[in-house]
Order: C-alpha cells, then structure tokens, then sequence
C-alpha cells in the first residue's frame, strides 16, 4: 500500500487512517457501532476519560457516544488504523435472519477492549487490498465482509451479542451532570439532545431552567472558564487549549476569549 496515501481513506463502512504526525480525529460523535484494530502507533481515546489502544489492540465502541480522539503514530513510524461501522439495518437484520437479540438495553462498557484474536487480525488485513483497489468493493460485498465481521465478534464472544443487537435510543437522562461532564465536546445542539433523550425542544428548555442560560450560551462561557483555568493555572498554550475545551478553531477561541476577558489568551 503506497505511503503517500491521504490520511483518512473511506470505502463504504470502511476507514483506513494513517498519519506520520501526532493528530487529533475529527469526528467526536459515534453514530454506528464500530470495530477497530491498530495496526501501528497509539490511539488515544477521551471519553472524557482517557483510554490509550496500543498497536495490535483491537476494539468495539458502543453507537451514540462522544469520543475525542489522538492519532500517535510510533517513533520514525505511521500510525495506521482500520475500522469498519456496523450499521444498524444491517445489524437488525443479522438479528432477525439467525434470530439473535438482546436480553435488554446494554449497560457494559461503552469501549470493549477485544483480547488478541488471530480470526479477527486477519480479518482486518483482508480488507486492506481493497484501498488499493477500491473499485472491487462493491456494496455486496461491503455487506458481505461486514456481516463476516458480526460473525467473528460473536465467535469471539458470543455476549457481544447484548451490544450488537441493542437498537433502543438513548433515554432521558440527568442533562445536568452529563453537560458538565461533556461540554467540551464540540458537537451541535442537536446531538447533545440525542444522547439526553429528548428533543432539540425539550432539550433547550429543558437546559435553560437547569442552567438559566440558552444552550449556546452556557457552552460559550463553561469553555472559555475551563480555558481561562488552563491557561492562568496550568500555563498552557492556547494553541493546546481551544481544541481541549470545545472550540473549532484557535480564532474564534482567542475572539471570544478577549471579549469576555479583555485580553488576549496569548498574554495571560
């Protein structure tokens, strides 16, 4: 496989990642269950705790959560992961066809750390050719090989089963204690919502006689005091600041900072 490739290729439900630098993922919502393996360097994962999957470490994330991520390729090396999405009308399916369900909505681990598995391993170097190839992934055969992968899950542990096939959406949860474990995930209002159990309505209601401001708002000044902290107390950079409080960009962060506190982030 060529090592000029583009860091992030996607083929279907197919992701292949490889960086020479130390990156930061884009995405920070998990909308499909997902199975990875590193194949080289580390992946950190916040959640907001923090998980480190070394290479060779294989792993199943739950659908509906939110996940910071940090590519750390090894030294002189390329990090290179692999992941495949399990989408849920292809899981439903798989359930009703070989009659396989949940015993009730999943509550282990939202991120299952997989033991060494030698099916699964080769597996994952199976799919590898066809991001060389591309054009012979066809959707039959992305359904094929991503049935294979529900397959080699179950066969490694059957229990499994009780994440796979769990289709209920998040209920209604405390909003409170889950905005402040999670405002620094920079998501839409929409997703917060989702992942409360209520609507985009009942969730900015809902949120305002909580924290007696607009959901924007709130989120605006919980980052930028978070961000005021690290930078007075800690000594950080604001480079390393505004990506880890839930800002998109190191602009609008340093704008928004001197607004409400009058200086500049680089001057505290």
């Amino acid at each position: 496989m060529s090592t000029n490739m583009p860091s992030d290729l996607i083929l279907n439900n197919l992701l292949y990642s490889c960086e020479y630098e130390k990156k930061r993922g884009n995405e920070q919502f998990v909308p499909e269950h997902t199975l990875g393996f590193m194949m080289a360097g580390e992946s950190h994962l916040y959640t907001p705790d923090i998980r480190i999957l070394a290479e060779g470490a294989m792993g199943l994330a739950r659908r509906n959560q939110l996940v910071k991520s940090v590519k750390v390729p090894p030294p002189g090396g390329m990090f290179r992961s692999i992941s495949i999405f399990l989408p849920q009308d292809l899981l439903r399916r798989y359930s009703a066809e070989n009659n396989i369900t949940a015993s009730g909505p999943y509550t282990g681990d939202s991120l299952v750390s997989l033991p060494k598995d030698a099916f699964l391993e080769g597996y994952f170097n199976s799919l590898l050719p066809y991001f060389s190839q591309p054009a012979h992934f066809s959707k039959a055969l992305a359904d094929l090989k991503t049935k294979e992968a529900i397959e080699l899950l179950l066969q490694h542990n059957y229990q499994l089963k009780e994440l796979l096939f769990d289709f209920n959406e998040p209920h209604k949860i405390d909003l409170e204690a889950f905005m402040l474990q999670n405002y620094m995930f920079n998501v839409p209002v929409s997703r917060f919502a989702r992942l409360t159990g209520r609507s985009v309505a009942g969730f900015k209601r809902d949120f305002e006689k909580i924290f007696k401001a607009p959901p924007g708002q709130w989120l605006t000044q919980k980052r930028l005091s978070e961000a005021y902290y690290l930078l007075k107390e800690k000594g950080r950079k604001p480079s390393e600041v505004y990506l880890d409080v839930g800002f998109e960009n190191l602009s609008h962060f340093s704008f928004a900072f001197k607004k409400t506190y009058g200086v500049a982030p680089s001057l505290l």
